[in-house]
């Protein structure tokens, strides 16, 4: 981007975060509101007055009609944030703004529970959930906690027009380092902002194992934000406090969920996950699964309610959903599964792994040196080319069976002991090498793991090729021309000898019956089956096949 453009965009957005503090400052984000009201000014709120004030800014037109929209129930301050700021602008700090309908569910489970002392939203935004629970609970104190200084002058302005000023307080601070006195029993609700652990410094990341630690649980360091924020209540909170987030639904199955997983069943005291089908868009300019959590803090849960909808409009109360034992929630390595009924097996099915191993193809460490190119790779012998599917998308071009290798790609294949090479080939690849060691392949994670760096190591081939990533289920292909395949696609290898006529019938079960369900689902319906899911498949029998 050229300089002048850069400032150019620049300029606009400053001219645009202006108007919108301008606007908030007309609704009165800068009271305080009374008996403490919403607490003084931050630095960086202070700051961004200065400029709106500096560049002579008043916002006396759009006023009356934000404040007719708020008496309305609307957010338009929060509609306003992220027309200003795109998705991909906010991605890093995870500000990704609810639905009014979802925040109107929640607030209604939260009123079943109970009239709370005080309501604290711990990532407020624009205030939407903060506001929503101060109109329905009018004695509850308010607390907000926004570390964006932008988006906590909206929210002062959003209480303040709702006429909530002078119960509530913003706290411009991280969430983690909020220390709040005892103050009756709280609800804590709100959207922990989505940030994956590329996004979390290091100094927080050791904030979380050792804080877990300290409950007695392990954690990782790959969590993204909202499982700090998970924990961050857990520590924060009182016995008889209840609490309901919606966060991105991968806690459930993934392995740094296991935290969150375990505080629901060991001081957060989960009460139902309620997941919203992938496709459904819970957040619509943010591509994230969802789950709404409903806990009360100290209680020891004989079971937990697990529920999945397809469409955030079938949300309803949040009382319904499959009640699943503790014991069986404690032992489970995934959650989602559980969100269905189980579905008993006709007789003499088993699942896959009885009958075969599943294993994900070998990682190269650099496919754009390791598949061969033709030109760069010309005086290499055919036999150091091994044919290899190398995107998903050769098998679901194949069909139900790869019968011909020819236009696959070649992955480079040399042994471990170059002395093995005639001195010829031993020359062509020493050169090849040179020019791996000149562009690092070498230095790679994966070449390190390998006793020489350059042997690649293909798995046999597998009579069943398997995707494993995708917004569709899994395609199973016949391998009838024994090619060998890397980490895109699994191979399906039978523990015991199989007839043509078996595998054949193996792989079009497969097909037939193949679903999302036993997966684990990632952001925009995204679903991936690790080698142990695949395994647990049900396939007829031995005595069933051929």
């Amino acid at each position: 981007m050229r300089p002048e453009v850069s400032e150019s965009c620049e300029s606009v957005t400053a001219d645009g975060e202006a108007e919108l503090v301008a606007l908030a400052l007309g609704l009165g984000a800068g009271a305080r509101g009374g008996a403490g009201g919403l607490g003084a000014l931050s630095a960086g709120e202070l700051a961004l007055v200065r400029m709106a004030r500096a560049r002579g800014l008043t916002a006396r037109a759009q006023v009356a009609a934000a404040q007719a929209a708020i008496d309305a129930g609307e957010d338009p301050l929060g509609e306003a944030f992220c027309r200003l700021r795109s998705p991909v602008q906010r991605r890093p700090s995870g500000a990704t703004y609810t639905p009014l309908p979802i925040v109107r569910a929640m607030v209604d489970w939260a009123a079943e529970q109970g009239a709370p002392t005080r309501v604290v939203d711990p990532g407020a935004g624009s205030g939407r959930f903060v506001v929503e629970a101060g109109r329905r609970f009018p004695r509850a104190r308010l607390i907000a906690v926004e570390l964006d200084p932008l988006a906590a002058l909206l929210t002062r302005a959003h209480l303040q027009a709702a006429g909530l000023g002078g119960r509530a307080e913003v706290r411009v601070e991280d969430y983690r380092d909020t220390r709040l006195p005892a103050g009756g029993r709280t609800l804590y609700i709100g959207n922990p902002p989505y940030v994956r652990h590329h996004g979390v410094a290091q100094r927080w990341k050791d904030w979380l194992t050792r804080t877990a630690a300290e409950r007695g649980h392990p954690a990782s360091q790959l969590a993204g934000l909202h499982v700090h924020f998970f924990l961050a209540t857990a520590q924060q909170a009182a016995p008889g406090d209840v609490g309901v987030f919606i966060t991105a639904a991968e806690w459930l199955d993934v392995n740094y969920g296991a935290l969150v997983r375990r505080l629901l069943l060991d001081g957060l005291g989960g009460s139902a996950v309620h997941v919203i089908e992938p496709t459904a868009a819970a957040f619509p300019d943010a591509a994230t699964t969802a789950a709404i959590t409903c806990f009360e803090v100290g209680a020891q849960p004989t079971s937990i309610r697990l529920r999945r909808v397809a469409q955030a409009g079938e949300l309803g109360d949040l009382g319904g959903g499959r009640v699943v034992a503790r014991e069986r929630l404690h032992a489970a390595p995934r959650w989602t599964p559980l969100t269905r009924a189980t579905r008993k097996a006709p007789a003499g099915w088993v699942e896959l792994g009885e009958l075969c191993r599943v294993h994900r193809g070998q990682v190269t460490g650099a496919n754009d040196f390791w598949i061969a190119d033709g030109e760069r790779d010309a005086g290499l012998p055919a036999a150091l080319l091994t044919p290899t599917v190398t995107r998903a998308r050769e098998l679901y071009a194949a069909g139900r069976a790869l019968r011909d290798a020819a236009a696959l790609k070649r992955i480079i294949e040399l042994p471990e002991e170059l002395d093995e090479l005639s001195p010829a080939v031993r020359r062509v690849v020493e050169k090849l090498l040179a020019r791996g060691r000149a562009a690092g392949v070498h230095e790679g994670y994966v070449a390190k793991q390998r006793r020489s760096w350059w042997s690649v190591k293909l798995r046999e081939p597998a009579p069943i090729l398997a995707t494993y990533m995708a917004r569709r289920a899994p395609g199973f292909v016949r391998n009838l021309c024994a090619a060998r395949h890397i980490n895109i696609a699994h191979g399906i290898y039978p523990r015991e000898k199989m007839t043509g006529a078996e595998l054949d019938a193996l792989a079009a079960h497969l097909v037939e019956n193949a679903t999302l369900e036993g997966g684990r689902t990632y952001a925009g319906g995204l679903t991936k089956f690790e080698p142990r899911e695949m395994e647990r498949l049900l396939v007829p029998g031995p005595g069933l096949l051929g």
